[in-house]
């Protein structure tokens, strides 16, 4: 009789893909620690939403996504995880919320667009990961937080897109961040599955 049997359901592909999704969550707390900018409108610029993207490219939707939910989770608990030592369940009511309620999705996006992208080699898995993260950490987090601008801080559509603007330059930059980022790890690991993309 195998006694092993009861303890299969967590395989060690599950074991490490909550690894993963906690060691995400951790590399978000870490990257709030880098100062925030603050903006005039409300919105600081972080250095979070490349660990969106890269949650997204890394580790693929379902994962990125839990990955962002369990940041979010904590965040709303009250534990100072955001940019600047914030957190609790009042920074979902600032005029940002809409960025931070966009995480998870955003890695998602960024996730099944990576999932999608040719991967034949380091270059074009790095061009992949630029892409994924324009179109899921920028992109789709943007429409997102426009959307929080307009029903948090009652701003119109025009004033919601200028000020979400003011974020594209760095944004873009994280873009060449995660690309390069991905491109490192495809060079050092290639048997890794980007895009969480079955082998």
């Amino acid at each position: 009789m195998n006694h092993h049997s009861s303890h299969q359901p967590l395989s060690r592909s599950a074991a490490s893909s909550m690894a993963q999704v906690a060691l995400f969550a951790a590399l978000m707390a870490v990257l709030g620690l880098i100062p925030k900018i603050d903006l005039p409108m409300g919105v600081p610029i972080t250095a979070q939403s490349l660990g969106v993207m890269l949650a997204g490219v890394l580790l693929g939707p379902k994962r990125g996504f839990q990955a962002m939910a369990l940041f979010l989770l904590a965040v709303a608990a009250g534990l100072p995880l955001l940019s600047g030592g914030r957190g609790g369940i009042g920074v979902f009511m600032a005029p940002s919320a809409g960025y931070l309620l966009g995480y998870a999705p955003a890695a998602l996006i960024a996730g099944l667009v990576m999932r999608a992208m040719p991967q034949r080699s380091p270059a074009l898995i790095g061009l992949g990961a630029f892409v994924s993260a324009l179109l899921g950490g920028l992109v789709a987090l943007h429409a997102m937080g426009v959307a929080g601008l307009m029903l948090l801080a009652h701003m119109s559509p025009k004033q919601a897109l200028i000020t979400t603007l003011a974020f594209v330059p760095g944004d873009l930059i994280k873009c060449v961040l995660c690309a390069i980022v991905t491109h490192t790890v495809a060079r050092g690991l290639p048997d890794w599955k980007f895009g969480g993309r079955r082998a």
